[in-house]
């Protein structure tokens, strides 16, 4: 599928970092790109999402939320998109108790009004769903395929997996080309400041700059599976674009512990990163018995795609950029 000037992209979670890098991608290929962003950033003028900074004057806004689908129903009619993205969603895996219902709603409530919406007024439209790794939860094997058995352990983990399914429903009983993403951990200098990778390297970038002397972290044996957010976006692009609807496991199929991120942050600063960090038992999350790491041979081999930023030059880049926002500030 070729894309041209004419075709049109819908994109929840735009101010996100994915959403920002797809935003970017598109544009660059031709795409008319249409972002739903929450109600704040219209109330304020002038009021700009940090990570749509670079796209911003060219894309096409509305406001709306997971929560109004009513809303999210107008705006795909409104639009009548080729392809939608639906990337947006509450970020974290630890998800308070009180918050679970609206969480689950949400996540769950927001993906059925776009692909009804889509159904009814726009059938041709390609759907992605940014689906997680924690979908797979307390997996059976390392690594994790497209075929392994899901157990997820949190609401987040349990939200996406209730979304890859309504998905997978719409494209069996109605034939919309509806597609799950199963996404890695991946991050970049867009990578929000309360993940624990963007928190190390601007930890790492605060202490050698002397504004900070200690960073407090939970364990850091926690094993990852770490990629690179535009090499992630260039896989969403190739799902949507292919020449039938499959969901794939996006992820680098290599394990990291939190101790490698650190010997690679600090180390990009010169610092021991021994001398700083205090492990902090609050911090500590339950360890998964069996670490989930992807595999990804399945759309290395059908849309050849590969993952290509080394996870040493992902965090250096992540630490310098740190540097320099701090240094500004």
């Amino acid at each position: 599928m070729v894309a041209s000037a004419k075709r049109k992209a819908l994109i929840t979670g735009a101010s996100g970092q994915d959403g920002s890098y797809l935003a970017e991608k598109l544009l660059s290929v031709g795409y008319e790109v249409h972002c739903v962003l929450r109600n704040h950033w219209f109330e304020t003028e002038g009021l700009v999402p940090p990570n749509l900074s670079i796209s911003y004057d060219h894309l096409h806004l509305h406001a709306g939320s997971l929560e109004n689908v009513l809303g999210l129903s107008r705006i795909v009619r409104e639009v009548m998109p080729d392809e939608c993205y639906h990337l947006a969603g509450y970020s974290f895996v630890e998800v308070p108790f009180e918050e679970e219902p609206t969480v689950l709603a949400s996540l769950v409530s927001g993906t059925h009004a776009l692909l009804a919406a889509i159904r009814e007024f726009v059938p041709e439209c390609r759907f992605f769903l940014a689906g997680s790794s924690e979908m797979i939860g307390a997996a059976p094997e390392s690594p994790q395929s497209e075929t392994t058995a899901c157990r997820p352990r949190s609401i987040y983990g349990l939200s996406k997996l209730s979304g890859f399914h309504i998905a997978r429903f719409y494209r069996e009983k109605y034939g919309i080309y509806a597609v799950t993403g199963i996404l890695y951990n991946h991050e970049s200098v867009r990578r929000g400041t309360q993940f624990v990778t963007r928190k190390i390297t601007q930890g790492a970038a605060a202490i050698k700059l002397g504004r900070q002397k200690s960073l407090s972290l939970g364990n850091i044996d926690a094993v990852r599976d770490w990629g690179y957010a535009p090499d992630y976006i260039d896989a969403i692009y190739r799902m949507v674009q292919g020449d039938e609807p499959k969901d794939f496991v996006i992820a680098t199929g290599v394990g990291r512990t939190v101790r490698d991120l650190l010997e690679v942050a600090f180390g990009t600063v010169g610092i021991n990163w021994q001398d700083h960090v205090v492990i902090e038992p609050k911090f500590y999350r339950e360890i998964e018995a069996v670490p989930l790491i992807g595999d990804a041979r399945a759309i290395e081999l059908e849309l050849g795609w590969n993952a290509t930023k080394p996870f040493s030059e992902i965090i250096e880049e992540m630490v310098v950029s740190d540097l320099q926002l701090l240094q500004k500030a």
